[in-house]
């Protein structure tokens, strides 16, 4: 009775961090005078542990039991019902778990990571937005408010971004992924307004439902399809609106464990509820698996030829999140939501071992470091751990969901396919590359004196790949994993040999460093992968430079037209006054004949196409 008391109360559980998060305002400012500023942090790792546990206890009484629907009535007018509605599931409370669990996680890599910051109550704050933001997307039923809850969402992302505000590449990371993320969201919202007459609704399962029987014409549906994919795009970081992922690293790194692992997947989230809606556009479908293809294989390309630890991972996420968008298209949701859950581990565990070796050595630059194996040996266990769970090497996690994606494309689409072994090939490359620069070679002047960190960022790392490691015990325990006998194991083979292709060159390069670096490739190659194809670029001389233009444009003609109109009519009456007033004879006969005067003429002026239009009789 209680785990059910507890399953029922589950929307209780974005509303824990929402408490810590108004705690934590108590410090602003004048209470952290007196306490210091960790208070902040303590009450917020209480209130995330909390949810984390109602969450794990409500989970035993949804597994495997039909989903439960609330209904939250918040607003009634005329026909408009904006009711809000709850999905209780053991895929939502799964969802639960995984959000708090790695936000504890993050909060507590904060506490030391953040040890000597002052800004504990403004962080743990937004840390906690973040959080409630998510529980509450999981749990929501509804495409309007699941829109409502992206948009704050999006600001929290500017805030954390934008957390230390007095450094300039700080500010401009969070300007740019703001202004990115709401290219993505206007078109999110024509979506949300347009289907709403098409369907009658925004629940989700109604939809489904509806999209089952709908007869919609091709061309609105495909309109409208797109529309509701542009917002994921820019959540998710896909191609072209990816550019803010890599930005947005300026922020503090704990906030980039929670949005490198969970906050990007949100938009993969709206996708795998909106599938049915999606299904209705066979373009749609067929435009998803081409952004996801091309931010896939461009993502693996430009990491491997990143410098900065934080930019190679950061592009490995929108690769990861193209293949989610793949899965989508293809209607495969079951290895979608699959795929963002070993994603969501490998990820978090792989920026908190690269976070802790630049917080040590003061430099996030690859080419600076060297030789840590022996130094940091937890760290570099926990980066083996990150790096094995993110590629399809068995036993781990990505394996069993790039199998189920890879098998059920196989019949269908066997060109994408080849694309996931491609890329799964360079992923692996790319994570055995990292791991080369850092813990293999020779110690360089930054990794001189590097020992391991504080227990209170090693002990989060730590628990993080024990989750790593025992995900797969995990979902065998649920009965999630395929059953050996009846996998394709052609496929299989297919994948394990994509990925050992891929450390094996790694290693021959980087560990073995059988070839001397930087790898002599053709240079303009090499500029094109490390520029990011010259994105940035080209978004200067295309989008922001025509948005300039545009702009100048606008404030000329602000500045002299209309400007200028007004002021031309303010000197025209100054004139006219001053000259007036030289009129002034005091005599009230002269003032009496020019107000007649100019009644005539008003009167003449008004009367003139009248008059133009009398015939007077000709005297014969």
């Amino acid at each position: 009775m209680m785990f059910q008391f507890l399953a029922q109360t589950a929307w209780f559980v974005p509303c824990y961090p929402l408490v810590g998060m108004l705690l934590s305002i108590a410090w602003f400012p004048s209470v952290i005078r007196r306490t210091g500023p960790r208070p902040a942090g303590y009450v917020n790792l209480i209130m995330t542990l909390v949810a984390f546990l109602h969450a794990v206890l409500a989970f035993s009484a949804t597994w495997n039991q039909p989903a439960q629907y609330q209904y939250i009535p918040w607003l009634q007018v005329a026909n408009l019902d904006l009711t809000i509605p709850l999905e209780i599931s053991a895929i939502t409370i799964g969802g639960l778990i995984l959000v708090t669990g790695i936000n504890f996680l993050a909060q507590w890599y904060a506490v030391g990571y953040l040890e000597m910051d002052w800004g504990w109550a403004r962080f743990y704050a937004l840390l906690a937005l973040f959080e409630a933001g998510m529980c509450a997307l999981i749990l929501c039923n509804s495409l309007f408010f699941s829109y409502i809850v992206l948009e704050i969402l999006t600001l929290g992302t500017y805030l954390l971004v934008g957390f230390w505000l007095n450094q300039p590449l700080v500010v401009t990371g969070a300007r740019d992924a703001f202004l990115t993320k709401r290219v993505g969201d206007l078109f999110l919202l024509m979506g949300v307004l347009a289907l709403y007459p098409l369907a009658g609704t925004w629940d989700f399962y109604e939809l489904g439902l509806w999209a089952q029987t709908a007869q919609v014409d091709p061309k609105v549906a495909t309109l409208v399809a797109l529309a509701l994919i542009a917002g994921p795009m820019g959540k998710c970081a896909q191609f072209p609106l990816h550019l803010w992922l890599d930005e947005a690293m300026e922020g503090p790194l704990p906030s980039t464990i929670l949005r490198n692992s969970v906050v990007v997947a949100t938009g993969a989230w709206v996708l795998v509820k909106l599938a049915p809606v999606l299904a209705l556009s066979p373009v749609a479908l067929t435009a998803m698996i081409a952004i996801g293809a091309v931010t896939a294989i461009g993502g693996t390309l430009i990491a491997i030829a990143q410098i900065d630890v934080k930019r190679a991972l950061s592009y490995l996420v929108s690769a990861y999140m193209g293949l989610v968008f793949i899965a989508v298209g293809a209607q495969q949701t079951e290895a979608a939501l699959l795929l963002v859950l070993t994603h969501a581990l490998a990820m978090a565990l792989l920026v908190m071992s690269t976070g802790s070796i630049v917080l040590n050595n003061i430099t996030q630059d690859l080419t600076q470091l060297g030789g840590l194996w022996s130094r940091r040996p937890i760290t570099g266990l926990s980066f083996v751990v990150g790096a094995l769970g993110l590629i399809a090497l068995p036993p781990l996690g990505s394996f069993w969901a790039m199998l189920k994606l890879a098998d059920g494309l196989w019949a269908t689409r066997p060109v994408v396919v080849a694309i996931l072994l491609v890329v799964n090939a360079l992923s692996a490359f790319g994570v055995t590359r990292v791991f080369g620069l850092i813990f293999a070679g020779k110690r360089q002047q930054m990794s001189e004196r590097s020992p391991e960190n504080l227990w209170t960022i090693t002990m989060p790392m730590m628990i993080m790949a024990g989750f790593t490691l025992h995900l797969p015990l995990i979902l065998q325990s649920l009965s999630l994993l395929p059953n050996w006998a009846i996998l394709n194991k052609d496929m299989a083979l297919l994948l394990i040999w994509s990925s050992i292709f891929g450390i094996s060159l790694g290693g021959i390069i980087y560990i073995g460093q059988a070839i001397s670096r930087p790898v002599g490739i053709w240079q303009p190659l090499r500029d094109l992968l490390a520029y990011d194809f010259y994105t940035p670029r080209i978004y200067r001389s295309t989008i922001v430079g025509s948005v300039d233009v545009v702009s100048r444009i606008v404030d000329w003609g602000d500045r002299y037209i209309v400007d200028g109109l007004v002021n031309f009519i303010g000197f025209a009456s100054i004139f006219g006054g001053e000259t007036l007033k030289y009129g002034n004879s005091g005599r009230t006969q002269f003032y009496a004949l020019t107000i007649a005067a100019g009644v005539v003429i008003i009167t003449v002026l008004m009367s003139w196409s009248i008059l133009t239009h009398l015939s007077f009789p000709i005297a014969q």
